[in-house]
């Protein structure tokens, strides 16, 4: 099975790896556009941005499978704060199927910066005096001190958005 991620962050990349680990498949990553803000805010922007992904990604060459990863921040009903969201999307060009990664709060000093319209990745490399968090352990490895880390979270949203293209249950 030859497969399209569209995202050259090597984090997207081995995510998708691993979600296909045991199979037969090669793993291409491909720099497109995901069509949304640098920052996805809100759930729809982030499932866009991870549908926009796929979708390129397949249209980029010749696979059988479309991935596409995006993260975002999002408010969440009925829960205060702002939390890192994670969604993937599949597409083998006919249907589209999607996966979400854990929902992490941000610390609120952190959201306000966030709310101000900082993106999340240079704040936390402000913040803990780094650069490149968000190809490394992610926000969710800070904020979870490493029990899970981006490529952790990734793989579940891919493997969700994998799912109905890998089983018979759909």
């Amino acid at each position: 099975m030859e497969v399209a991620v569209g995202s050259t962050n090597p984090v997207k990349e081995r995510a998708v790896e691993r979600a296909l680990a045991g199979r037969a498949a090669s793993v291409q990553a491909l720099a497109v556009e995901s069509g949304v803000a640098e920052q996805p805010r809100g759930r729809a922007e982030t499932i866009a941005g991870a549908d926009n992904r796929a979708r390129r990604a397949l249209a980029t060459v010749e696979a059988d499978l479309g991935v596409g990863i995006e993260g975002g921040v999002a408010t969440v009903e009925a829960v205060d704060g702002h939390f890192l969201i994670m969604w993937a999307s599949v597409t083998d060009g006919e249907r589209l199927e999607r996966g979400g990664g854990p929902s992490i709060r941000l610390p609120e000093s952190i959201a306000d910066r966030i709310r101000a319209g900082e993106e999340l990745g240079p704040v936390l490399d402000d913040v803990l005096d780094t650069s490149g968090v968000a190809t490394e352990q992610g926000a969710a490895g800070v904020l979870t001190d490493r029990i899970v880390d981006r490529e952790s979270s990734l793989v579940h949203a891919v493997a969700g958005a994998l799912g109905p293209f890998l089983t018979e249950q759909y």
